[in-house]
Formats: C-alpha cells, sequence, structure tokens
C-alpha cells in the first residue's frame, strides 16, 4: 500500500474508476481528488497508459488485418470482373438461314467497337485486341459467310460478292442490336465497312483503319496486276494462276510474313487455320468470285471518298508500309478528304497487328477514349 493512502479508499475509487466512461468521469469531483492525491493519481495514469498501450498493441493490428482482408476481397471481386470483361466469348447469330460466328468481349453496355476482317484470314485476327480491350469496350468481330467458323454455303447457294456480304453483316450488327459503333478495319472490311457506313452514317462514330483502302493511289499496280488482267479477261487460265499464286499454302503463308522485319515471329496458327479452310471444297471459286467482284469497290471509291469529306468521321490510321497490295500511298490519301485524322505509319507487312500488336492495341485505346458516343 502506497504511504497516506486507505486501501479501501482506493479500491472503491478504482471501481469507480472502471465502471464509468472515462471521457466522462474526468469531470466530475473524483478527477480533483486525484490531483490533489498525487499518489493516486501517479497510479491511475499509470493504469490507463497500460490499458490503452494494450488497446493500441491489439486494436491496430486487428484494424489492419481486417482492412487487408476487405481489401483483398475488393481486389478479388474487381479481379474477377475484369477477368469476365476481357474474356473473350464465341457464338453465333441465325442470318437469313447461315449461322455467323462471332467472338466478342467487354460489356454491350460500353462503347462499341466493331472489328472486319480481312483476306484470306477471320475474326482470328482480331484475338489480341478482344482479350485486351474488353475491360473499357464492348468488341464483337463476326466472320464473313465462307470463312472462318461461320457457314459456307456453295456459291448457287449465296452470291459471294462484297455488296451482299455487307447486307449480311450490316442485318447482323442489327440483330445483335447495335447501334452506335466504331469501325475497326483492314483490307476487305474496306469495302464492306463502308458501304455499311453510308448506308448508317448515324451509328458509324469512327474508323480504325489497318491497310483498309478506299483510293486507287493506294491499289499497287504491281500486286493487283493480275486481277486486273482477270477484271478484263475472266478466263479459266488467268483464274487457275490467281488460284495457284493467292489460294496455296506457300500463298498463304506469304500473306503474313511478307514485309514484316522477322518473319519467323509471326504466328504459324494464322495461315495454317486459313490453309485448313481453303482446302473446303468449292473455296477457291468462293475467292475467285470476290476477288473479280473486287473491281466493284473501285467504282465505289469517290462514293465512299465523298462521305468522308460530308460527315468528317474521326479516324486512326495504323498502316504498314510494306503491304504489297495496299501501299503507303492508300494511307496518305485519306489526308485529302479527313481533318480529324491521327496517322501512324509502321515498318511491317499487310497485318499490322500480328508484327506491331501491342503499339497497335494502345492507339486504339487512346483513339477510343477520345470519341464521347
Amino acid at each position: 500500500m502506497l504511504p497516506g493512502t486507505d486501501s479501501k479508499m482506493l479500491q472503491e475509487r478504482r471501481a469507480e474508476y472502471l465502471s464509468q466512461d472515462f471521457l466522462t468521469s474526468i469531470d466530475t469531483p473524483y478527477f480533483n481528488t486525484w490531483q490533489a492525491d498525487p499518489s493516486i493519481n501517479r497510479l491511475e495514469r499509470s493504469r490507463y497508459k497500460t490499458i490503452l498501450s494494450i488497446i493500441l498493441a491489439t486494436s491496430l493490428p486487428i484494424a489492419t488485418f481486417l482492412f487487408s482482408l476487405l481489401l483483398y476481397k475488393f481486389q478479388s471481386e474487381l479481379c474477377i470482373l475484369m477477368s469476365i470483361l476481357n474474356t473473350v466469348r464465341y457464338d453465333t447469330e441465325k442470318i437469313n438461314g447461315l449461322d455467323i460466328f462471332y467472338r466478342e468481349a467487354g460489356d454491350p453496355a460500353d462503347k462499341a467497337v466493331v472489328l472486319l476482317h480481312g483476306y484470306p484470314t477471320s475474326s482470328h485476327m482480331y484475338r489480341d485486341v478482344l482479350g485486351a480491350l474488353g475491360d473499357k469496350f464492348y468488341l464483337i468481330a463476326p466472320d464473313y459467310p465462307g470463312f472462318g467458323n461461320s457457314s459456307f454455303p456453295t456459291t448457287a447457294e449465296y452470291a459471294y460478292t462484297f455488296g451482299n456480304i455487307a447486307a449480311t453483316i450490316d442485318e447482323f450488327l442489327v440483330r445483335r442490336d447495335i447501334n452506335q459503333y466504331v469501325l475497326a478495319i483492314q483490307d476487305y472490311g474496306a469495302p464492306i465497312g463502308f458501304r455499311i457506313a453510308t448506308k448508317n452514317p448515324q451509328k458509324v462514330k469512327g474508323f480504325i483503319v489497318m491497310n483498309a483502302n478506299v483510293y486507287e493511289a493506294g491499289l499497287s499496280p504491281t500486286g493487283w496486276a493480275m486481277l486486273y488482267k482477270y477484271w478484263q479477261e475472266k478466263t479459266p487460265e488467268i483464274a487457275q494462276s490467281i488460284a495457284a499464286q493467292m489460294f496455296s499454302n506457300e500463298g498463304l503463308k506469304w500473306m503474313y510474313t511478307h514485309g514484316t522485319r522477322n518473319p519467323d515471329n509471326i504466328l504459324p496458327d494464322n495461315w495454317n487455320l486459313d490453309i485448313m479452310k481453303f482446302a473446303r471444297q468449292g473455296q477457291h471459286q468462293m475467292q475467285l468470285d470476290l476477288l473479280y467482284d473486287y473491281q466493284n469497290n473501285v467504282k465505289l471509291y469517290p462514293v465512299w471518298q465523298k462521305y468522308l469529306r460530308d460527315y468528317q468521321p474521326p479516324m486512326s490510321i495504323i498502316w504498314g508500309k510494306n503491304d504489297a497490295f495496299f501501299p503507303e500511298a492508300g494511307a496518305a490519301a485519306y489526308k485529302k478528304d479527313l481533318k480529324n485524322l491521327d496517322y501512324s505509319i509502321l515498318d511491317t507487312g499487310h497485318f499490322v497487328l500480328e508484327e506491331e500488336g501491342e503499339f497497335a492495341i494502345a492507339k486504339m485505346r487512346s483513339f477510343l477514349a477520345s470519341i464521347a458516343y
């Protein structure tokens, strides 16, 4: 017992102290007693400091643990959500009796991007784009009839013209209830996409153009020489020469590797998938029908150029300058008709996504973010 203190009185005061809230008890006369009796004051202050130290020592780690647990749960749920959005999904839509296969990613409530593929590929060419941009945008990439995993009707059952394919894809977008979108186009995606755009100018909010030509200056005289001849003389001999050059295994591989800096780094799945599809009966004739019909695209170039001048859609050009069919002049020609143009020329071939995918996807992301729709 401390000198000058009564044991019973001290116990009573301790009991009273412990039964009260400390913050309210300090305003009572008892607090004055603490100040009048230094020995009690020191003892109780020491006890309070000990209790406070224990509380702080135990509650802070608990609070930290609980906060970490909540943060982990939030991050886990966010990762799951992001994974769902970035996961590429696959399905088909029935259009006039045909199964149109498509890949999609992202939330349909977000800005929509319609990705139209070129020759000789399919929506497979956009595999990395869908996987990368689904966190912020809704992307959908259909396969045209006769391409990829869509139905392949015979030439007697379906007219393989660019006008007919454009009508099929336009109906596909209507069925999918996609009413405002940016068009990402490559090669064949140009004549299909611009037919859709001139029919529905209010729906198309911009373009991402990858070696997708709508100017005669963008047609290489060397690359198109045999096709020019075919348009003038549609003979079996010329058709056979085209098939031997363009539809062979080596010809399909060449489409992906020509003009690239590192041909050995191009994914072989690209041409191996095409080789398998081109081996189907009737595929060569279908492709020849489209190549012959391409002359009708050239006739529409002035119409599409007028559309660009009249509507001035925002555009991002990402062009491989070593393309044997669509040289850089095709990209530069867009400058004559458009004011709002983001322009990138890359040292690669026909498929910029195969060798410059990271750069192209970053460009797409910034371009799409800049457009309000």
